[in-house]
């Protein structure tokens, strides 16, 4: 049902903040101004200075504002996903990006900056997100990236054939066979969380795919356990390693990672809401048996 919404632009984003608030959004402002952006344009700059004069609301308003009342995420309704510098293709199917993942994307590019030419490969790239800021901050970078999802694959290719990056369609656990040894820095963000969770959140819960967001096992181990060990394959002795987790399996993945006897300089990086998000490690030159 399409929510009344007064017919000047100022007070129907005030409305729709209400509505939306009470729908249990959580940026309700924020929302309502980005849906009203998004069909006015040209920013929230100048949708911030409309909405100071008698400019009328745009045609649709309230269709979206009744969608997102609904839950269905901002970024499937306007398409769009924001990343660091980039202005992703989203929607159904694809895992919409995090702002948190963006400082596991700063670690990869600080690593990749340091290097003259840097082979990058992201393991279970999604919509790109992390390849892409990637390809765009270090020019200098070959970046390859991997996504078993049909879904997301099609989405990744929209965002990434643009930036250059070299992306194939396959499984993270025996993804690029002939780069083996020769990777400078490999990332991924795997699907992480446990069997029995459920996100809290109805984005998450009913729109993002399922096959990005639970990892395999009761724990959710099974695809950051992969990861880690393409990610040894993959790189050269003294090449660097970032994987996301969530806050609670920090411990876990270093734990991991030492235990393999492949990794050096275990490092366990807090996001910018000081949550343990990212481990990151260096490869080992050999293997303990070798």
């Amino acid at each position: 049902m399409t929510p009344e919404i007064p017919g000047t632009l100022g007070a129907a984003v005030s409305r729709a903040a209400e509505i939306l608030a009470d729908a249990g959004v959580p940026s309700p402002r924020t929302d309502a101004e980005l849906l009203a952006e998004h069909l006015v344009g040209g920013g929230l700059g100048r949708l911030r200075a409309l909405m100071l004069t008698d400019a009328p609301t745009p045609e649709g308003y309230g269709e979206l504002v009744a969608e997102r009342a609904r839950r269905i995420p901002l970024q499937h309704i306007t398409g769009i996903a924001y990343f660091r510098y980039l202005e992703l293709k989203v929607g159904p199917g694809v895992f919409i990006p995090r702002p948190e993942t963006e400082s596991v994307a700063q670690l990869v590019i600080d690593r990749a900056l340091s290097l003259p030419h840097p082979r990058v490969v992201d393991l279970g790239t999604g919509s790109g997100a992390i390849a892409g800021a990637v390809a765009q901050e270090v020019p200098q970078a070959e970046v390859h990236a991997v996504e078993f999802s049909t879904l997301a694959h099609a989405w990744a290719e929209r965002n990434l054939a643009p930036l250059g990056v070299q992306l194939v369609q396959g499984d993270l656990r025996d993804a690029l066979p002939e780069y083996d040894g020769t990777a400078d820095v490999v990332v991924s963000n795997p699907p992480y969380i446990p069997a029995a969770a459920i996100p809290n959140e109805p984005e998450v819960a009913l729109h993002d795919p399922p096959e990005a967001l639970y990892g395999g096992g009761d724990d959710g181990m099974e695809l950051p356990t992969a990861a880690a060990a393409s990610a040894a394959r993959l790189l050269k002795g003294g090449g660097f390693f970032v994987m996301e987790h969530a806050e609670i399996q920090a411990g876990w993945i270093a734990a991991l990672l030492e235990r393999t006897g492949d990794w050096l300089q275990i490092t366990t990086h807090q996001d910018l809401n000081g949550k343990d998000r990212a481990t990151s490690a260096v490869r080992a030159a050999t293997r303990p048996s070798q």
